[in-house]
C-alpha cells in the first residue's frame, strides 16, 4: 500500500541513524574520513525531527563498534582504524577496558615464554637428541 502525499514521514529509529552513518564511514562512497567530525548531535536530532537522545544513542552504537570517537564538548569524530582500539581519548569505555586486558594478557603471556625459554634451556642441556 502507498503512502499518500500528505503522510507523515516516520522518524528514523537510533538503528537506522547509525546505519546510515555507519555506510557514510565504512561505504565505498564514504562521505567521512578518519578525523572527521560528525554533525553535532543537537542540530541533527533537529534536522531528523528526532529527539536528542536518539542520535546520541546512534552515536552510542558507532563508539561501542569502534568507528567514531565522542569527546565532551568537542563532537564526535571518525576514528583513525591504524589506531589501536581503546587508546585515544573519546574510545568507547568498553574498548579501553578491552585494551588494558589484553595488555594484561600480553605482559603475562611474554613471562610465560621467558620462563618457556629457560625451562627448554634446562631440559633441552640433559636430554639425549630424540631420534
Amino acid at each position: 500500500m502507498e503512502q499518500s502525499p500528505e503522510a507523515p514521514k516516520q522518524t528514523p529509529t537510533a538503528k537506522e541513524i547509525a546505519a546510515q552513518f555507519r555506510e557514510k564511514i565504512t561505504g565505498p562512497d564514504r562521505d567521512y574520513e578518519p578525523g572527521d567530525q560528525l554533525p553535532a548531535a543537537r542540530k541533527l536530532a533537529k534536522e531528523l525531527g528526532v529527539q536528542l537522545m536518539t542520535v546520541q544513542s546512534a552515536f552510542g552504537q558507532l563508539r561501542d563498534e569502534g568507528l567514531v570517537l565522542t569527546q565532551q564538548g568537542r563532537g564526535t569524530f571518525v576514528r583513525d582504524p591504524s589506531v589501536p582500539l581503546g587508546s585515544e581519548p573519546g574510545s568507547s569505555p568498553a574498548f579501553t577496558a578491552l585494551a588494558a586486558e589484553l595488555s594484561t594478557i600480553h605482559d603475562a603471556l611474554a613471562q610465560v615464554g621467558e620462563r618457556l625459554d629457560r625451562l627448554e634451556r634446562l631440559v633441552g642441556s640433559e636430554t639425549p637428541p630424540s631420534p
